[in-house]
Formats: C-alpha cells, structure tokens, sequence
C-alpha cells in the first residue's frame, strides 16, 4: 500500500468510497451522495490551503482517503484540525484507516496544526472510535441525537489529542 497526496486524478475514486459511506453508513451525516464535481472541488479547497488530503492506493487503486482542515472555519482555530477518514467499503479492516490517520496526523503537524479532532458520526461507530483511540486521541464527549439518518436519531462523538 502506498499513501500519497491526492492529485484531483482521484477525485472519482473518492467519490465512489464516499457515495458508500453516505448511502449505507452513519460515519457521515450528509444523505444524498455529492457529485464527483463537488469532490473536486472539496479537494481543491482543501490542498489550496495547504492541509492534507491523502490517498492510500494498490494496485486495485484508491482504496481510501483521509483529509485534515481547520476545525472551525475563525481564524482562532488556525491551529485545529478536524480529521476525515473513509476506506473503500471491501477494504475495512485491513489496516488502511490506521495507516492513513498516521499519516495524516505527521502531515497535519507538517502543515501547521498543533491538535486534531475527531467528529464521529453515530456513538455506534466502534470501528472510527477504536481506531481514534488507538491513534491516542481521548474522549472528549457525546453530542446526543446531534443528527437523523436512516429514520434513526444518531449521537456524534467527539475526541482530540495533540499532534507531534
């Protein structure tokens, strides 16, 4: 597996992993899965900043993304990142989510951020939260019945640990 910086080339298998995730999972709580222009046009918001946008790949290709950005879009948070990590559906659970928040962890301090956070869709989320966890971050709290998705009202998780 190789991780790299996402080039826009990867837009569309970006959003094929994420169409998924927005289709059948509560990791996130958008409903309707964006276009492969919209994705475009997030990676290039993202990169123009200066903060990461990852892509591990095989020879099957992109097999997942992670991204960092400024937690809250005030000048005050300059040095807060909120992280995003989406594996391909047939590829959860082969270490991909732990190697990319590794990596996005050592780019995001490269890129100037100081402590990272993790907004977890739905407590039921073990995955996301073991893997957060394992990566040090700590428990900050629960926002209960934060969002509704799949006719079900969903908790976000919230964690955070300083980056090296």
């Amino acid at each position: 597996m190789n991780i790299r910086p996402a080039t826009l080339a990867d837009a569309q298998a970006i959003t094929d992993i994420y169409a998924h995730h927005v289709l059948h999972g509560t990791g996130t709580f958008e409903e309707e899965p964006p276009s492969g222009a919209e994705i475009t046009r997030r990676i290039e918001a993202i990169v123009s900043r200066g903060w990461p946008w990852l892509v591990a790949e095989t020879d099957d290709g992109v097999i997942g993304y992670a991204y960092a950005a400024m937690f809250r879009d005030r000048a005050a948070y300059r040095y807060s990142a909120e992280d995003s990590i989406y594996v391909r559906h047939d590829a959860v659970g082969g270490g991909i989510g732990r190697a990319l928040l590794q990596a996005l962890m050592a780019a995001s301090a490269a890129s100037g951020f100081r402590r990272m956070f993790a907004v977890i869709g739905d407590s039921g989320n073990k995955g996301s939260i073991r893997l957060h966890e394992r990566a040090g971050f700590t428990m900050v709290g629960t926002l209960d019945d934060a969002g509704h998705k799949f006719g079900r009202d969903l908790d976000v998780v919230l964690m955070q640990r300083a980056l090296p």
